[in-house]
């Protein structure tokens, strides 16, 4: 079966659904949707949750409770798609996270409950335009250039040709994720052009990119600090690994 062929989202709206607003506000989609309905979590769906290994449970979920048929979560950021988890999550088992940290004054491992609720969204310095691109100026070269985030099937993509790379040799990884997130230099958005002037660019230039991506793609603040039994302030990152849903299985 082809990926065209596959239906995205459920067509009956009777289902039991809410609304969830995207971060990103829909301007990096066609639609330009800026929330989704999404169904929430049956009895059916504990099917998904135990019996789908962990690389597919993200997407098989997602396809499964997004009630757009016009809006692949392929083509999602991965910061929509994180709002709409900690949601699932959220309404199925409660807003309680509960994890294991560790205390670095003590280096002993500790309880902590961190509060999904009280998550926001990222506080970025740039907006970008109505074509989901920023434009900034590159540190060390002076270039006036374009970037977008990564969509959630970019990353997976990249992440399994570094895994199949052969043996003994570095994945670029960094030129592929290059290579995607810049979409102009110099007013020259020829992907040929990008990719040749990625091989020199200064490893300044590269290393602002990342970091400005980082800062200002839409999505939630998913770090949050706990206190350690020594005092100690220790700041956790929520992930979404397969403890994320399967914690009470």
């Amino acid at each position: 079966m082809s990926e065209d062929s596959i239906i995205y989202g459920q067509q009956d709206f009777s289902l039991p659904h809410d609304v969830v607003t995207l971060p990103s506000g829909g301007k990096f989609y066609k639609s330009k949707k800026k929330s989704v309905k999404v169904g929430y979590l049956t009895a059916a769906d504990e099917n998904i949750l135990m019996g789908v290994n962990t690389d597919e449970l993200v997407m098989t979920l997602l396809r499964n409770k997004i009630y757009e048929p016009d809006l692949r979560p392929e083509e999602m950021l991965n910061g929509d798609i994180e709002a709409i988890l900690i949601w699932l999550r959220n309404t199925s088992f409660g807003p309680e996270y509960n994890v294991n940290v560790l205390d670095p004054k003590t280096n002993q491992r500790f309880p902590a409950v961190i509060s999904l609720e009280a998550l926001d969204y990222k506080r970025v310095q740039v907006e970008s335009d109505e074509n989901g691109n920023f434009t900034t100026v590159l540190p060390k070269s002076g270039k006036t250039i374009k970037v977008r985030p990564l969509k959630y099937k970019e990353t997976t993509e990249i992440q399994k040709m570094a895994d199949t790379y052969p043996q003994g040799r570095t994945a670029p990884i960094v030129t592929w994720r290059l290579e995607k997130m810049i979409t102009e230099i110099e007013g020259n958005s020829d992907p040929g052009f990008i990719a040749k002037a990625i091989q020199s660019m200064p490893i300044m230039d590269s290393k602002y990119i990342r970091k400005f991506i980082r800062e200002n793609e839409p999505g939630l603040d998913l770090t949050r600090t706990v206190v350690a039994p020594s005092g100690e302030k220790v700041d956790v990152d929520i992930n979404f690994g397969v403890e994320f849903f399967r914690v009470f299985y």
